[in-house]
């Protein structure tokens, strides 16, 4: 049994790690085969988006213990913790979160761009409980992603937090019935997916580096790197387009 599925459709990939049993907890093969399919993601023209989840009701519960004492590798070269938390994708990677999503596993869901997750999921950083720290992006990305004293608060209590609390504080994009957060993942890639691929990896590119750049710079930094989009075949079909009132058709170009 492949510990990751990879499945492509309608422009968007859907990677599942598949170890229910173990609560889809990471090990050296979910590690590399994770890394792989970000990879073949942004390879792949024909894919504009990425899902990930878990099987069998699990999103994940971190990493595998067993594995670790084996002195297995959970962390890939270029990629970080599961092949993915210190990972730089292109293109938009979606999590879609049903159970838990706890330690290494909530760390896998703020490395992803968007979070829809089940109203019964639940999330946490139980590291200091067994006296370990969240090192996998928990400690840098929570308190970008959440207000400064709730991400604090997560991560000294170690404590497991229900997903329409998260949303309230703007962590998750959607929330949805239990069993259904795939579903609204795969909705939500395909709105994404109709967009023009230049454009969406430009702007994601923006977005998450200048949260670092100065104020000084902001727009030279900026410009950069959607200067060329602009000057693309594809925002040319983008206007063309919209005054022949018909669909775009993208070319990657």
């Amino acid at each position: 049994m492949s510990e990751i599925l990879f499945e492509r459709a309608d422009g968007i990939a859907t990677i599942t790690i598949n170890r229910p049993r173990a609560r889809n907890s990471v090990n050296q093969k979910v590690a590399e085969g994770m890394a792989e399919a970000l990879a073949e993601i942004d390879r792949d023209e024909g894919i504009r988006v990425g899902i990930i989840t878990g099987a069998g009701g699990y999103f994940c519960a971190g990493m595998d213990l067993k594995a670790f004492l084996k002195d297995e590798k959970v962390k890939v070269e270029g990629g970080g913790f599961a092949g993915i938390t210190e990972a730089r994708t292109a293109k938009p990677v979606i999590a879609a979160v049903e159970g838990f999503a706890l330690a290494g596993g909530f760390e896998i869901a703020l490395a992803c761009d968007l979070i829809v997750a089940s109203q019964e999921a639940r999330f946490g950083l139980p590291e200091v409980k067994r006296g370990l720290v969240a090192n996998a992006g928990g400690l840098v990305r929570l308190p970008r992603q959440l207000p400064y004293r709730i991400a604090l608060q997560l991560v000294l209590t170690g404590d497991i937090v229900e997903a329409p609390v998260l949303a309230r504080f703007g962590l998750i994009n959607r929330l949805t019935a239990p069993g259904a957060a795939l579903q609204e993942a795969k909705r939500l890639a395909a709105e994404i997916a109709v967009n023009a691929p230049l454009a969406l990896a430009a702007s994601k590119r923006v977005m998450q580096e200048s949260q670092y750049w100065s104020s000084d710079d902001l727009f030279a930094r900026q410009n950069r790197i959607t200067a060329p989009v602009i000057q693309s075949a594809d925002a040319r079909e983008g206007a063309v387009a919209f005054a022949e009132k018909r669909a775009p058709v993208w070319r990657n170009r």
